[in-house]
């Protein structure tokens, strides 16, 4: 009986083996070198730009009490201390790395390649101009606005890869059901609920992250989305899918935790503010706008 029990882990074992190999190779055999080289040339401009004197640096920031094309650009490419570079480096590491293994393997390469070259050459145009909508006397700058596009880029790779890896029948269209409870996260993150308070100010931020549930709620019951099966069979996918069930962890995992980064409860920092405003505006365009071309199909096939 033993033996017997042995042998069945052994083979186990084996086959998961065989599936990590299996799924190694898959990913290997779907990048491009071109892609790959795009994708390193951004930390490499970053740092380029790091290493500029800082009084050009501060002219590349957006002012926005004098506003340029030029420095609405260039603003989201400059960093004034190390610490914000590194953090910014790590951040578009982890996100872009783990977006493109997603968009591979689900067979939407071409989808995240084109949503990254709008993120870096007409979000930072478009950021800028939303964050006029807010006068201050300040300059903006730093990549962050560009990642949190890329976190927002992350549940469609994640809804597209789910559906190609392990749910075929799924619809990418039952999306913004998780969009909604997102933003309500977000918001709980950033307007943490005050001890003691129960005025507007102290419980706007839980009151946006119930409303932020029950829309996603609502949007899964009308999209024909039995959640607690989609959950279950979701957990089940993951742990009997070495390889594809690991890299889906790893994306939810990141979905939720780099939030925790873009959206502190307290953003000052010494001599700095942490624009709330534009990393919310970064997340939520870089969802709607990609997830209105996946449901019309601008990408399928």
């Amino acid at each position: 009986m033993t033996a017997s029990s042995n042998e069945r882990d052994e083979r186990t074992a084996a086959e998961r083996d065989a599936d990590d190999a299996g799924f190694r190779r898959e990913l290997v055999a779907g990048v491009r070198l071109v892609d790959l080289l795009v994708l390193a040339a951004v930390p490499a401009i970053l740092c380029a730009v790091f290493a500029l004197p800082e009084s050009i640096r501060r002219s590349l920031a957006f002012a926005y009490t004098d506003p340029t094309v030029r420095t609405a650009f260039t603003a989201h490419y400059v960093h004034l201390d190390a610490g914000h570079l590194a953090g910014n480096v790590a951040g578009y590491g982890l996100l872009a790395g783990v977006g493109y293994a997603l968009a591979v393997l689900a067979g939407y390469r071409r989808f995240f390649m084109v949503a990254l070259a709008a993120f870096l050459l007409a979000f930072p145009f478009a950021l800028s101009a939303l964050n006029l909508a807010v006068p201050r006397n300040a300059i903006g700058f730093g990549f962050s606005g560009v990642n949190m596009a890329l976190a927002g880029l992350l549940p469609l790779l994640l809804g597209v890869y789910a559906r190609e890896r392990f749910f075929p029948e799924a619809s990418v269209r039952a999306l913004p059901a998780a969009f909604f409870p997102l933003v309500g996260w977000m918001a709980l993150l950033a307007l943490p609920v005050s001890p003691g308070t129960l005025d507007g100010a102290g419980v706007a931020g839980l009151a946006t992250a119930v409303a932020g549930v029950l829309l996603g709620l609502l949007y899964a019951s009308s999209a024909g989305v039995r959640l607690r099966q989609a959950v279950r069979r979701g957990g089940r996918a993951t742990v009997s899918n070495p390889g594809d069930g690991d890299l889906f962890a790893v994306g939810v995992a990141l979905l939720v935790g780099y939030p925790i980064v873009g959206f502190p409860g307290d953003p000052t920092g010494p001599g700095s503010v942490v624009n709330l405003y534009v990393h919310l505006l970064g997340f939520c365009l870089a969802f709607i706008g990609p997830f209105a071309l996946l449901a019309a199909g601008a990408f399928e096939g």
